[in-house]
């Protein structure tokens, strides 16, 4: 960790400003892309990407050694505003979430263009086709760039 890192941590941590993680869930019909937030919620990152049958395990386990304060779920909408054909597979999903993790506030966020973003970042950095063509990086990058979208829109509330 680099010394102004370490610094500010520091001071977050004298004066108790250290909040729990955020953790974004992209969450699809095969794999669930996640993402989390440093303990300040400044920044969004990649977590890891996962088959839909691990997903809720995985968020479990993370849970359990993490301290998140906020879940954060895509919500698939289309252009006209409305729920998209996607949502049917993230609903259940959703509704034994906020059933089994009660202690952990749960919001959806409009996920619209996040994959095509997503897949637009790995062209403009250079990255083979081969590469690209890697829907778990895809997916992990559409939950960072959902978190940080997230994260701006909370910063402006």
């Amino acid at each position: 960790m680099r010394r102004s890192a370490v610094r500010v941590r520091n001071v977050a941590q004298k004066f108790n400003l250290l909040m729990g993680r955020i953790l974004s869930i992209d969450y699809g019909q095969k794999r669930v892309g996640f993402a989390v937030t440093d303990e300040l919620q400044i920044c969004a990152q990649a977590l890891e990407t996962v088959h839909v049958s691990r997903a809720f395990d995985f968020l479990k386990n993370y849970i359990a050694q993490e301290n998140v304060e906020t879940i954060v779920v895509g919500e698939p909408k289309t252009m006209s505003n409305t729920a998209s054909n996607a949502a049917r597979f993230i609903e259940p999903f959703v509704k034994r979430l906020k059933k089994e993790i009660k202690e952990i506030e749960i919001v959806r966020f409009d996920e619209r263009f996040t994959s095509k973003m997503a897949f637009q970042t790995l062209v403009e950095a250079g990255v083979n086709k081969k590469t690209r063509a890697n829907k778990a990086l895809r997916d992990k990058i559409s939950a960072t760039i959902m978190l940080q979208y997230y994260l701006q829109y909370k910063l402006l509330q």
